[in-house]
């Protein structure tokens, strides 16, 4: 079967992979209501196209902390990618360096941040899990600078796990012959067998509930890599992200895998880039998997946006020509809703090109 969008790559992985794979990559806390409504939230946003304009080249690239990328579409941090396919995240770096485009990889890779940057150029962000060692942090950001890693994003949303039942039913660990390994040299690679979700249980022994804003400004004490907040819903969390020195933030709700029944990030997005007064960029994860999710996300003021899922997925059907093929497919669509609602390059994009289902009638203006 020829795939012709990126949801289709989900039904592929749930064929190929094992149930307790699959189920860890595509479950959300408790209900899933935030789950589902990471996608539903994107088709009460409809567009104002504007016409009669000449869309004959249009422009996608744009720079995302100083770095010039090919297109507002990056790839999010998932974790243990080899799960899905042998190459794992190899295959992520390989496949978003040739889109031209950046990968954000996991502290909890199934591959090290020396093993990533082996896989040759490409600009990478390394996301961060503060453990309750702050000697592994401190080894963990210094390995990524070393390794050529241009940014840190710090999840902020996880002092505990979210409860995803999925992974309690089915006992989920990390299978036998991978690790976490980043964290294999310190013993911390591994994951026990539990009567419970395995990483739930590592998560409660290793990562530190402590966190708060004063770690942000302590890590910026140990790195002079930029640092975005990932894990942002409201005004006054933005508000206080950038006085604490955040470069960047992005609007997560961790896949919808913490907290059930927090809003779908595309409407929490407006609110925060209210808050930052264009101070750092606002980006956003969650639910994207067209290009016109990815428009309706710049419309509302977001910088650029991450995916995840469809990541995993079409790695696990296809491995890198899989994850080239949904950064390829995402592009055009993206280009296309672009040209046929009359934008040339990404500043055109603009508030005015749609209309949300909460915002107030509007007075047209007039010519």
């Amino acid at each position: 079967m020829e795939i012709t969008n990126v949801t289709e790559y989900e039904a592929i992985a749930k064929e190929k992979l094992p149930k307790m794979v699959y189920d860890y990559y595509a479950s959300g806390a408790e209900d899933q209501w935030t789950l589902k409504e990471n996608r539903n939230a994107f088709s009460r946003i409809l567009f104002r196209p504007r016409i009669l304009i000449d869309v004959s080249k249009i422009d996608m690239t744009t720079t995302v902390l100083g770095f010039k990328i090919s297109m507002p579409i990056m790839i999010a941090p998932t974790a243990m990618q080899k799960m899905a396919h042998p190459e794992g995240e190899y295959a992520t770096a390989r496949a978003a360096s040739a889109a031209g485009t950046i990968m954000t990889l996991s502290s909890w890779a199934t591959s090290s941040v020396e093993d990533v940057a082996s896989t040759g150029p490409g600009i990478r962000f390394f996301q961060l899990y503060v453990y309750k060692d702050r000697n592994v942090v401190a080894q963990l950001v210094r390995r990524a600078e070393r390794a050529g890693f241009k940014a840190i994003a710090l999840t902020v949303d996880t002092p505990r796990l979210g409860r995803r039942e999925a992974d309690i039913k089915n006992r989920f660990t990390l299978p036998p012959f991978l690790t976490l390994k980043n964290f294999e040299g310190l013993n911390l690679g591994k994951m026990d067998k539990t009567d419970d979700s395995g990483l739930a249980s590592y998560v409660a022994g290793q990562i530190d509930r402590s966190l708060s804003w004063k770690d942000v400004k302590w890590l910026q004490t140990i790195t002079s890599l930029p640092i975005l907040v990932k894990g942002v819903l409201t005004a006054e969390d933005a508000r206080l992200a950038i006085q604490a020195g955040a470069a960047g933030i992005i609007v997560s709700n961790h896949g919808a895998r913490q907290l059930d029944y927090v809003p779908a990030t595309i409407m929490a997005l407006e609110e925060v880039v209210k808050a930052a007064q264009g101070r750092v960029p606002v980006f956003l994860d969650g639910g994207v998997r067209r290009g016109t999710d990815v428009f309706k996300a710049l419309a509302l003021g977001a910088s650029g946006i991450f995916i995840g899922r469809p990541v995993v997925f079409s790695l696990a059907a296809e491995g890198e020509a899989g994850v080239r093929k949904v950064l390829q497919m995402l592009r055009d669509e993206f280009e296309l809703t672009m040209a046929l609602s009359g934008c040339r390059s990404l500043k055109e994009i603009t508030r005015n090109h749609i209309v949300a289902d909460w915002d107030q009638p509007r007075v047209v203006p007039r010519l």
